[in-house]
């Protein structure tokens, strides 16, 4: 099958959402949705490691959250919380997103080429052979990694942004890594 646009201007979460669901359940492998503006939970609880979702635009929260296969490549900014309790899979963010992104994902990958808010990595945990991994290309405001149980966060700074200097850093963490290209000044480390 080839691909599939939808132009989501002006159009519904639910009724945007059938619709994906309705073409991957009827086969569909490769969907464009044009004109995205801030709908919420684009990809949420799509299986098929087969399918590539592309938006344009800028989708709402909870982007991919309960994904278990699929790639979402954003070509813009993400809102809140992508990566919600991913499975597998993967997600790429061609510029920033807002806060808790890849919260409680327990598989799969997700790369932002920008920034992202608070709470990046929030309770990330490994699940069986699963390891889940955030890597973000800017930088990461306070409490990264909070509640880590497993997985992976790299933020890597590019174009010499601080990668993180806020507060915060792997508070409460009991598993998992987080690397952070250069030095991080030891009073943003969580207790």
């Amino acid at each position: 099958m080839g691909e599939v646009r939808i132009n989501a201007k002006e159009m519904p979460y639910p009724v945007l959402n059938q619709r994906v669901r309705a073409l991957v359940a009827s086969g569909e492998t490769d969907i464009i949705l044009d004109n995205v503006l801030g709908q919420r939970f684009i990809g949420d609880g799509i299986r098929g490691d087969d399918v590539t979702i592309t938006i344009n635009g800028v989708p709402g929260g909870d982007l991919a959250m309960f994904m278990s296969g699929p790639t979402i490549i954003v070509k813009g900014n993400a809102d809140h919380a992508p990566g919600n309790t991913m499975d597998n899979g993967k997600v790429i963010i061609h510029g920033s997103a807002g806060d808790a992104v890849a919260h409680s994902m327990r598989g799969g990958r997700i790369y932002v080429r920008d920034n992202i808010g608070y709470r990046g990595g929030i309770n990330m945990k490994e699940y069986q052979t699963k390891r889940p991994i955030l890597v973000v290309g800017g930088s990461a405001r306070a409490f990264l990694g909070e509640y880590m149980a497993g997985g992976l966060v790299i933020v890597l700074g590019v174009d010499g942004v601080t990668p993180v200097s806020e507060r915060g850093v792997g508070s409460g963490i009991h598993g998992g890594e987080i690397i952070v290209r250069g030095r991080i000044d030891t009073t943003c480390l969580g207790g």
